[in-house]
């Protein structure tokens, strides 16, 4: 793993799909514009992004982060945006290089080690960042390759891009992402830990479209893309009442969407255990995610789930994500509850986190906070309090009987 984890794009051999792969752009801090020029601000201040993460009590840390600010392509930007929610973006009236610049977040939640999840962490946020569209037919024929379900694929969110033409548009977010992800396929298919070991990976994207740009944080104009493979949650609390908006679904065998897909290319391999879980091919519990290259041809895709969401104003106070090993455990309404009346992002991550530990959960886990305009802004009572109050004298009063019974 380790000569995988050190080996840079740059250093691949020749004959590496990622030699076209152009020079990075991105950094740990955001520029804004202000009246004396270009101002930064840090993307790993505790104050603007709070990230709590945990062990538990498995015996390695499987679960990864990665934030940064990507330099796009602003043609790729102004497509997505039109696209996704029909406002007519000119980066033309915005300053460089902030007209390119957005922000990227994204949580990785490793199974079967971590080889994978840590890959990710190292290398997505630059993939993303430098994928080329002249590297989608070579790529397309590699995911042909993998055979069984992949025979039938069609190529999804890079058909405009599948055959070369001059004229082909600039890659938008939904595009970049699925090829982003299927290239860290084929970066990782000449790694043998690869076959068994995979990941999550739930990345959110941040794009001021304010003029002049502003930080995401007092954006009163900002662009929300995520692009989703496995069980991580995504959440957005509403300044009215805190109501809260999920940006993901769980990819899980038994899933509505992921069971229709996987029946209709595949027919059925679903397994229950003994736990009552389900399970595809007996052993896997998310049906799309990076790595697990044995199973990709039985269906395992990592083609990520695309959502776009149009934040304006005040109206949103903040954005969670949060792997499994919170999610397993409480409901998407305690989550965003628990952030409430924090006084930065870092103790609304630490909030949520260590909620979850009072209740029980043992799993590696990870919450992140994302202010929003809205932050400090939520109107209406905690709705969950009640009921998170109730569910922590359940787990003291077990906790309790088991000291006793021992």
């Amino acid at each position: 793993m380790a000569s995988l984890l050190l080996r840079s794009t740059k250093s691949l051999k020749p004959s590496s799909p990622s030699t076209q792969i152009s020079s990075r752009f991105y950094h740990d801090y955001i520029r804004f514009s202000t009246k004396g020029g270009v101002g930064r601000i840090p993307l790993h201040s505790p104050k603007i992004i709070g990230v709590a993460t945990s062990r538990g009590d498995r015996g390695n840390q499987e679960d990864y982060h990665a934030i940064a600010a990507l330099s796009l392509d602003p043609q790729g930007l102004r497509l997505s945006i039109k696209k996704t929610m029909g406002i007519d973006w000119e980066p033309e009236n915005v300053k460089e290089p902030v007209a390119r610049q957005v922000v990227f977040l994204g949580l990785y939640d490793g199974h079967g080690g971590s080889t994978v999840s840590q890959y990710l962490r190292q290398e997505l946020h630059g993939l993303f960042e430098s994928v080329d569209k002249a590297q989608i037919p070579e790529l397309f024929l590699w995911i042909k390759e993998q055979g069984g379900y992949f025979k039938r694929f069609k190529g999804g969110a890079l058909v405009p891009w599948i055959h070369k033409t001059q004229d082909t548009p600039s890659l938008d977010l939904e595009a970049r992402a699925t090829q982003a992800f299927f290239e860290v396929d084929r970066l990782l298919s000449v790694e043998s830990e690869a076959r068994m070991c995979g990941a999550t990976a739930s990345v959110a994207i941040l794009h001021s479209l304010d003029i002049p740009a502003r930080p995401f944080f007092s954006s009163q104009k900002l662009a929300l893309t995520v692009a989703h493979c496995g069980d991580a949650r995504v959440l957005l609390c509403s300044t009215n009442r805190g109501f809260v908006h999920p940006m993901t679904e769980n990819h899980h065998p038994d899933s509505r969407v992921e069971a229709t897909r996987l029946r209709r290319m595949m027919g059925s391999a679903l397994i229950t255990d003994s736990f009552g879980e389900s399970r595809w091919m007996g052993t896997l519990a998310n049906t799309r995610a990076l790595g697990d290259l044995k199973f990709k041809p039985f269906g395992v895709t990592p083609e990520p789930e695309v959502r776009a969401k149009l934040l304006e104003g005040q109206d949103w106070a903040y954005m969670v994500v949060v792997s499994d090993g919170i999610s397993s455990t409480l409901s998407d309404d305690e989550i965003v509850d628990l952030a409430r009346g924090a006084p930065t992002p870092k103790v609304a991550a630490d909030r949520i986190l260590s909620f979850s530990q009072e209740l029980g959960a043992s799993d590696n886990a990870t919450a992140i906070v994302v202010p929003l305009a809205g932050w400090g802004k939520i109107e209406g009572p905690d709705k969950s309090l009640a009921l998170r109050e109730f569910r922590r004298q359940q787990a003291v009063g077990s906790e309790r009987q088991r000291m006793c019974d021992h």
